[in-house]
């Protein structure tokens, strides 16, 4: 690809991309949120006509204006949402729209064997007639991708496919990914996740305000240059540092239960630290988060604030006495994406704005504005959709909504989810100027680095138990998280 150039009203999203992929290599393809990708990436895939610039694919420039030129011209694009019927099988998902005319067909047989051998191929095992509806996130990932090796593709590109995944289902699709290479696949790899980036890149491609910013060897950047490279300026720290100093018990879980979810659960946060609640998917995390919050009923247990016994019946429970959950769904659970910002700021502060029965936008928006300026948060107007905002805006929009009610317990629950690097170190300082308020601040997250560079204290779980605490979280590792993440019930019994 040359001098690629795509503009949309008021935004040059491309401004003259160069990029290049050869046969049998992984090409990151890194940039903050805004940067380029998702366009350069349907101008690949047929799904956005470039204003200028050129395309080659082994030695041939034939134009690609749909998404069929560009399955043709053996492309396959895994985006973030799949492309599966989840009522179909695999199999069937795999090779539909590629009976050869309208009036025949595939023998089931036949598309079952040829199923088998892209899984082969893959090197995983997966029941062709199961409905994809049934299979695991990574799991309809590899059918994406035999669907594109049905097709011929000789070119793969990957957009965040680990969003969704379990630490070890990634390394699963990591080991996908370097047999894909073996067999001289070129592959465009999209992700935030840095740790990823080393393991599997060996170049890497950087992207910023829809520039080409640099393509370099993997082996000659460190995670901080790249870093540097895609927001433009020197970040010191991953992580950004500050001296913890935790003050007295102020939240205190004793014994929580619910189901089989959450079992007998207790554990104190103090005042100004950050506590990082970790395990790996399904293990009871977001589950304990909702019980504190009040979006579920306990069967038994008790929850304490500053002395107080708390009886939490629903989440207006938790709000009134001062908690307050960011939800790792912000889209579906902690926005309303069809209203404006200054609007889902004041959803749950309207008695703050309201006199005489009418709610006051003058002083909704003053209120807004002070924290749009506090916390940096980038929108075009109050009357901005909350859809339109990048993942690291919603975030500030979520949390400012919040602050506004003075909570004192603030779970966030994924925090940094889909957002670039740079927007991720503003999150983080965000959650750590709320510590320094004295805050009670309980921090989930998948993401090890995350939760190891963040937390002044680490509690693991594991099928719906505490398995283990970590209070010294500058020596601790990764696998010391994961040693507590897999212990199993009856171990810790």
């Amino acid at each position: 690809m040359r001098g690629i150039r795509k503009g949309f009203p008021g935004v040059q999203a491309l401004d003259g991309v160069d990029l290049e992929l050869y046969e049998g290599e992984v090409l990151a393809l890194l940039g903050e949120n805004g940067a380029g990708k998702s366009t350069l990436i349907k101008v690949i895939g047929g799904a956005h006509l470039p204003d200028e610039g050129t395309m080659e694919i082994e030695g041939h420039s034939d134009p690609i204006d749909t998404p069929q030129d560009s399955l043709k011209a053996g492309i396959g694009i895994i985006y973030q949402e799949f492309n599966l019927v989840p009522g179909l099988t695999a199999r069937e998902n795999i090779f539909l729209g590629q009976e050869p005319s309208r009036l025949s067909f595939i023998p089931r047989s036949e598309e079952k064997e040829k199923a088998l051998k892209l899984f082969e191929r893959i090197g995983v095992e997966i029941d062709p007639e199961k409905l994809c509806s049934q299979l695991s996130v990574a799991e309809q990932q590899v059918v994406e991708i035999a669907k594109a090796l049905s097709q011929n593709a000789r070119i793969i590109v990957m957009d965040e496919p680990t969003a969704a995944l379990t630490p070890r289902e990634v390394e699963g699709l990591l080991r996908v990914v370097r047999e894909l290479r073996s067999q001289g696949i070129g592959i465009i790899y999209i992700s935030h996740r840095l740790d990823e980036i080393d393991a599997i890149a060996d170049r890497v491609t950087i992207l910023r305000d829809g520039a080409h910013v640099a393509t370099r060897e993997k082996s000659d950047l460190d995670r901080e240059q790249m870093i540097a490279l895609m927001v433009g300026r020197s970040l010191e720290k991953e992580f950004p540092s500050r001296e913890s100093v935790a003050g007295e018990v102020r939240l205190s879980v004793r014994n929580l239960t619910r189901g089989s979810w959450v079992k007998d659960v207790s554990f104190d946060l103090r005042a100004g630290e950050i506590v990082g609640l970790t395990g790996l998917v399904g293990a009871g995390r977001t589950e304990t988060a909702r019980l504190i919050f009040g979006a579920d009923r306990k069967d038994s247990g008790s929850i304490d604030l500053d002395g107080k016994r708390l009886d939490l019946g629903s989440p207006r429970d938790g709000i009134r006495n001062g908690i307050c959950l960011l939800t790792e769904d912000r889209k579906g659970q902690g926005l309303v994406l069809g209203q404006t910002v200054r609007e889902n700021f004041g959803l749950p502060n309207l008695r703050d704005f309201t006199e005489n029965f009418l709610i006051s936008s003058s002083r909704e928006s003053e209120a807004f504005a002070g924290y749009v300026d506090k916390m940096r948060i980038k929108i075009s107007s109050h009357s901005q959709s909350a859809g339109t905002l990048s993942g690291g805006n919603q975030q500030k929009v979520v949390l400012a909504k919040w602050l506004q009610r003075n909570a004192e317990v603030i779970i966030f629950d994924e925090p940094t989810r889909g957002i670039d690097v740079g927007a991720k170190f503003e999150i983080y300082q965000l959650i750590h100027g709320l510590a320094e308020q004295g805050k009670v601040v309980l921090m989930i997250s998948s993401e090890l680095p995350e939760i190891l560079g963040m937390s002044d204290r680490i509690i693991v779980m594991n099928e719906g138990r505490v398995t283990g605490e970590i209070e010294d979280c500058a020596n601790a590792s990764q696998e010391d998280v994961m040693k507590l993440a897999t212990q199993r019930e009856e171990m810790v019994a």
